[in-house]
């Protein structure tokens, strides 16, 4: 990211601003010229925002005050354009401690949605390092690419997104034992796994983020089943809020629970057997072809996106980046008022 593109200082014209209402209500707009935010509240000319220092509270012309914040990466990847679902930020962090992903990493990444992850894993791994995206869809590609250049103000060097099958493109993109880190967000890791382990470093990790207790148990067994590493682990990953105010201290009404599984692994030297795996031999998977049935797209429930839906949700995407790079061209000294 460049200096003049912190996510810090006075507003611009094409910024992202958090703004919050009456009652808690939040809404995410982009600063443009003549731009207003109409509510049954009022309205708010994103001129009065224009200038302000980040944390300012502005007065619409109902005389309801809102708070004006840039959005955390948290906050932006709940409200960008989706082509198809995000990692939530709660799995987001818990996939950069388990996966282990570090400065410098070359990581693989599959498939890259709507590029929340992507943007955690571009923090994580800095301008050093390399994140190669596989998407099989090129709309969902765009909008990707167009939700990432949003939040960063540019398109980082560091990132790499191939359109087509990891599989078939992976010996490509990467030659074998150099990847660090392997992240599967998809509905059947396990059809990749060979190809992961031949991309892997040694002691490297993968890690699969899948949804259902089915598709967890496919993908555990593949990898014990292939010998190359060490026993998978599992879990999964719930957060409970709490209300805090004077000695009213409880926990929320709500919470969020359960979005996804991770089960992570890490890629054995050649030709290494693990003490534990010496001890007895490799047990016959406990499924049966039958069995594959209850893991097919329908079964688990997968949803697809309509083209029309899809079409929109590029057009939402490319308009937030369009905003993002007037932000860009406006980064003087000069020009932060307008």
């Amino acid at each position: 990211m460049n200096a003049d593109l912190r996510p810090s200082g006075p507003f611009r014209l094409g910024d992202r601003v958090q703004l919050t209402g009456p009652k808690g209500r939040m809404h995410t707009v982009t600063l443009r010229d003549a731009g207003e935010l109409h509510t049954h509240h009022g309205v708010l000319k994103h001129a009065q925002i224009v200038g302000q220092p980040d944390g300012s509270v502005l007065t619409n012309s109902g005389g309801h005050e809102y708070l004006a914040l840039r959005p955390l990466l948290r906050d932006f990847v709940m409200s960008m354009p989706r082509g198809a679902a995000i990692v939530y930020p709660k799995d987001a962090a818990q996939i950069l401690a388990s996966a282990d992903i570090f400065p410098g990493a070359t990581v693989v990444e599959a498939g890259v949605g709507s590029g929340a992850l992507s943007l955690w894993l571009l923090r994580a791994i800095g301008p050093s390092g390399r994140l190669i995206s596989f998407e099989r869809r090129e709309e969902f590609a765009q909008v990707a690419r167009a939700n990432v250049e949003t939040f960063l103000g540019d398109d980082p060097a560091s990132w790499e997104v191939v359109v087509g099958d990891l599989v078939e493109e992976l010996p490509g993109a990467a030659q074998p034992g150099t990847v660090d880190r392997v992240v599967l967000d998809m509905l059947a890791p396990w059809e990749c796994i060979d190809a992961v382990a031949d991309v892997l470093t040694p002691g490297g990790v993968v890690l699969c983020y899948v949804a259902t207790a089915t598709q967890l148990s496919r993908v555990a067994e593949y990898i014990r089943a292939t010998g190359l590493f060490t026993d998978p682990e599992a879990n999964e990953t719930m957060v409970r809020g709490w209300h805090v105010e004077g000695l009213a201290v409880r926990p929320d009404h709500r919470m969020v629970a359960h979005t996804g599984f991770l089960i992570t692994a890490r890629r054995l030297a050649p030709g290494a057997v693990p003490p534990d795996v010496r001890k007895r031999a490799l047990k016959k998977p406990s499924y049966a072809d039958v069995d594959v049935e209850a893991w097919t797209p329908g079964a688990v429930g997968d949803r697809e996106i309509t083209d029309k839906n899809l079409r929109k949700r590029v057009r939402e995407a490319q308009r937030a980046v369009d905003g993002a790079r007037v932000a860009a061209d406006r980064a003087t000294p000069d020009a932060d008022v307008d």
